[in-house]
């Protein structure tokens, strides 16, 4: 194994703050419809999924909804900037929409794994 190998191989920067999931999402899957074929898909992760609730449907501000997810407000809102992405670029790309990356009950604090966001094509 070289030495490139290695580097893409080890883990980089600090472990995932595990993140408190209030609420489950009551759907896991939001597909277009009126488009023929099999469109492409984007990852919404499920903390981004509960930062978009807290934040754009219950409206809480900043601090209390990092305080809800239970990480930092700079990390709030990387997370919810991340989760509009997302969520703009299935919307306007026509594209499925799976929302998730957890196995656990809400109102635990949950590991959330990254998920790439390409299209496996």
């Amino acid at each position: 194994m070289d030495r490139e190998e290695r580097a893409v191989n080890m883990a980089r920067g600090r472990p995932r703050k595990l993140r408190k999931i209030t609420k489950e999402p009551p759907v896991t899957q939001f597909s277009p419809r009126g488009r023929i074929g099999r469109p492409g898909y984007v990852n919404l992760t499920i903390d981004g999924y509960e930062a978009l609730r807290l934040a754009d449907f219950l409206g809480y501000n900043q601090k209390e909804a990092s305080k809800s997810l239970g990480v930092s407000q700079q990390t709030f809102s990387r997370v919810l900037k991340r989760a509009r992405k997302t969520l703009a670029e299935g919307i306007s790309l026509g594209l499925i929409i799976n929302i998730g990356g957890y196995k656990k009950r809400a109102k635990k604090a949950v590991k959330i794994p990254k998920i790439s966001s390409e299209n496996p094509s």
